[in-house]
């Protein structure tokens, strides 16, 4: 029998693994600098890597429920780790095209394997709440840049940026590895609920298959509003530390400790927000995501003042955050659990295609000359669409889905 806070300390340990990818930010100046890429040469790296996870996730969801949560977990590190390994040698040969390859590419793929490996295990074990433990697994991915941002910096200015991918990819096999052994998911043996929780039970074999719930029009409508919220989100966390030296100049030494908040803000609202959503309702809860994105984006936009800039960044990376962890329990809550890994993986290819679309139109409109205002009052314009959407999937989602 396994300990389910020790399955959750597990899932985070995968997480926070695979989630230093949110510090790439900090590593961009100074490969521009070093490698004398471009802007967007350097920040298709990122994009491709999230386009992988994305492909990843939702291609090998139904492969990665059928060898079980301790393979995938360890094929997740092999590919996260030979990644980072194959940067270090890509960096040193200054050679773009396998920067793509091994960051982009084989790194994207341990990226998505990792992220869907401990999601379904752990609402197994927290069956009465689905939010909470969606957010618990989610979690860590939110709160690396909070230890990776920093360290980056620390490591590119100490020991190189070579050295760097180095260190972490010996960091993280073992991380990973110690985490992978433990994930087990639990059998009908092992209770997983006190007696009182049974009216509020998700059963582990009920709800719709992938194929059938991909057909309905509610899994539509959530891929759309999962896509503009990381859109929207991850272009700014891409280019979180050049946008914060550039519009409010603040030292490469700050950004990357923003970054670093930043990480304190996406992981925590990721845990906030799902428990939130457990009481307030997943309809809702995205509802209040998007209203706020709205006015932040918006006033993000428009400010020059350092306080306000950081204010609006991290509120809007809470809701990006909440809007990963409550997204597994909204698909349980409409289709149940049976195939939930192989649903969210099919919901996740919305990251992959919004990994290239959100930094994509930031850099399109700073290097078109109109800065990065106008980006963000695109995004502001996006999130007006998303609200109607889910008032539409808060009135009717769950009546049409089952009539």
């Amino acid at each position: 029998m396994r300990n389910r806070w020790l399955i959750a300390l597990a899932a985070i340990g995968l997480h926070i693994s695979i989630g230093s990818v949110y510090a790439w930010s900090v590593l961009t100046r100074p490969i521009m600098v070093d490698m004398g890429f471009t802007l967007s040469q350097t920040t298709w790296t990122f994009s491709l890597a999230i386009l992988m996870l994305g492909l990843s996730a939702g291609f090998l969801g139904s492969f990665a429920e059928k060898i079980g949560p301790k393979k995938s977990g360890l094929l997740a590190m092999l590919f996260w780790v030979a990644g980072l390994f194959g940067t270090a040698y890509a960096l040193s040969i200054h050679s773009l095209t396998l920067l793509y390859l091994f960051y982009g590419i084989i790194g994207g793929i341990g990226l998505g394997i990792g992220y869907i490996t401990p999601v379904s295990t752990l609402v197994k074990y927290f069956p009465n709440r689905p939010g909470f433990a969606t957010g618990l697994a989610i979690m860590g991915f939110g709160f690396a840049s909070l230890i990776a941002g920093p360290l980056m910096q620390y490591l590119v200015a100490h020991v190189g940026l070579v050295n760097n991918f180095i260190i972490l990819g010996i960091t993280y096999l073992i991380v990973m590895s110690a985490s992978s052994l433990y994930l087990k998911a639990p059998t009908p043996k092992e209770p997983t609920r006190s007696n009182q929780d049974k009216s509020t039970m998700y059963v582990h074999n009920h709800g719709m298959l992938a194929n059938d719930a991909m057909k309905t029009w509610q899994f539509s409508a959530l891929w759309w509003v999962f896509f503009v919220n990381i859109t929207c989100g991850i272009g700014l966390l891409s280019l979180a530390s050049p946008m914060a030296q550039e519009t409010i100049g603040m030292t490469p030494a700050a950004a990357a400790s923003l970054v670093g908040i930043i990480g304190i803000f996406n992981g925590g609202g990721r845990i906030v927000w799902s428990t939130i959503s457990d009481f307030l309702g997943r309809a809702q809860t995205y509802i209040l995501f998007f209203i706020m994105e709205i006015i932040a984006f918006y006033l993000l936009s428009q400010t020059n003042s350092a306080l306000t800039f950081q204010i609006l960044i991290l509120l809007i990376i809470t809701c990006y955050g909440g809007g990963f962890s409550c997204m597994p329990a909204y698909l349980a809550d409409l289709y149940g659990i049976r195939q939930l890994s192989t649903i969210h993986g099919r919901i996740l290819t919305a990251w992959g295609l919004a990994g290239i679309a959100g930094p994509m139109i930031v850099s399109y409109f700073h290097e078109a000359g109109y800065g990065y205002s106008m980006a963000l009052v695109c995004f502001a314009g996006l999130f007006v669409l998303n609200t109607i959407i889910a008032i539409v999937l808060k009135m009717y989602g769950k009546r049409d889905l089952h009539s």
